[in-house]
């Protein structure tokens, strides 16, 4: 028993100097752009011991805190991961070198073995969740002002794809993962999946699926689908999209019909029949911003991914005559059965499209030649 004890203490003690050995390197190879480093007392400062907790995730905890300088700060403490400082190490590399009005900012860190923590700006509106769903009460937001929310989230993302020297895949674009400034102003936020391309990389390679059932694209999933590309931000961002337009999940097991349960298929049989979609009252104006957010919903979706619009697309579609736009082939993955527990979700997924055929149908790809996207 007692070579098992030391057996596993040697082990897990080496395990945290790799750890440690990984991040150190990063650091002192990026030290020319990082933001400002903390020791691990000074973030107890910043946060009072931790007073006031904001809320906890898979990635950690997050507190509220206060800089000398009187800014308020949120600080997020990470769990131990077992990837060896990956999600700390993508988290700063990407975040460390963006200034975006879209993308958080970053404004420390803290590395000291085991204890990591990030800190950044207070988003004093929380995230876009609590406030584009009715469910959530009267604090949701109009659609002039959930419109100017999308188009800023897309600027966010063409920014990540091809506004920096690197290209930035986030891999977990999502309602919690927008927050929102005092004014509204969306800001992308949790890079801990995120990962660096050069910018002539269109297509990756990635070891495993990364992100969130019900936002994933289905080449993350399904290896005959298509190869990973910034495509896959675009599918999340659809799905983001028509959240944000229907004001309800994408998904709802407890809805009054059973062909609403995946709301998109739904909704995709409305527009496409010339109905109007069961929502709240809203005037004429606004009714047209919501057909040209679900519009753009199924070209983002896509199943083929060839077949999405690249970020700059689908800015100008949003922002564009809606007399324009064009219903894409009915042609996407959609969950036959759901079951959750927790944070724990299985899906089975079956793919429909307009063809009879099993395999992916071709269409015609109005955004021009599809391998220069």
């Amino acid at each position: 028993m007692p070579f098992v004890a030391i057996f596993l203490i040697y082990k897990c003690k080496r395990r945290h100097l790799a750890m440690d050995k990984n991040v150190e390197e990063f650091l002192q190879a990026h030290n020319n752009f990082l933001p400002i480093k903390y020791s691990y007392s000074s973030i107890k400062k910043i946060t009072r011991n931790f007073k006031h907790k904001l809320g906890e995730g898979g990635y950690g905890s997050m507190y509220k805190g206060m800089l000398k300088s009187g800014d308020e700060v949120v600080v997020k403490i990470l769990k131990q991961s077992k990837a060896h400082g990956q999600d700390f190490i993508s988290e700063v590399a990407t975040i460390g070198r963006i200034y975006h009005v879209n993308v958080v900012q970053l404004i420390g860190f803290c590395f000291e073995g085991s204890k990591q923590a990030l800190v950044y700006d207070l988003m004093p509106n929380g995230s876009l969740d609590k406030h584009i769903f009715i469910d959530q009460g009267d604090k949701f937001l109009d659609y002039r002002k959930i419109y100017e929310i999308a188009l800023g989230v897309v600027t966010g993302i063409e920014y990540l794809h091809r506004g920096c020297d690197m290209q930035i895949l986030h891999f977990d674009i999502k309602p919690h993962n927008i927050l929102l400034d005092k004014n509204f102003t969306p800001k992308i936020s949790d890079f801990g999946l995120a990962r660096l391309y050069p910018t002539d990389h269109s297509i990756v390679s990635l070891t495993a699926a990364r992100g969130t059932l019900g936002y994933m694209a289905p080449e993350l999933l399904y290896n005959n689908i298509g190869r990973v590309s910034y495509k896959a931000d675009v599918y999340s961002f659809g799905m983001l999209l028509m959240e944000m337009a229907g004001r309800r999940k994408n998904i709802n097991a407890n809805a009054e019909r059973s062909s609403q349960i995946y709301f998109p298929m739904w909704v995709y049989d409305q527009v496409n029949e010339g109905e109007s979609v069961e929502m709240e009252e809203v005037v004429e104006e606004e009714s047209k911003v919501i057909k040209k957010m679900i519009i753009v919903t199924f070209w983002c979706i896509q199943l083929n991914p060839d077949h999405r619009p690249p970020m700059n697309k689908v800015l100008d579609m949003l922002q564009g005559d809606i007399g324009k736009l064009q219903m894409p082939p009915k042609q996407l993955i959609y969950p036959r059965d759901e079951l959750v527990n927790n944070d724990k979700a299985e899906i089975q997924l079956e793919t429909f499209s307009t063809s009879s055929s099993a395999h992916i149908i071709s269409t015609s790809f109005p955004f021009g030649d599809s391998n220069n996207v």
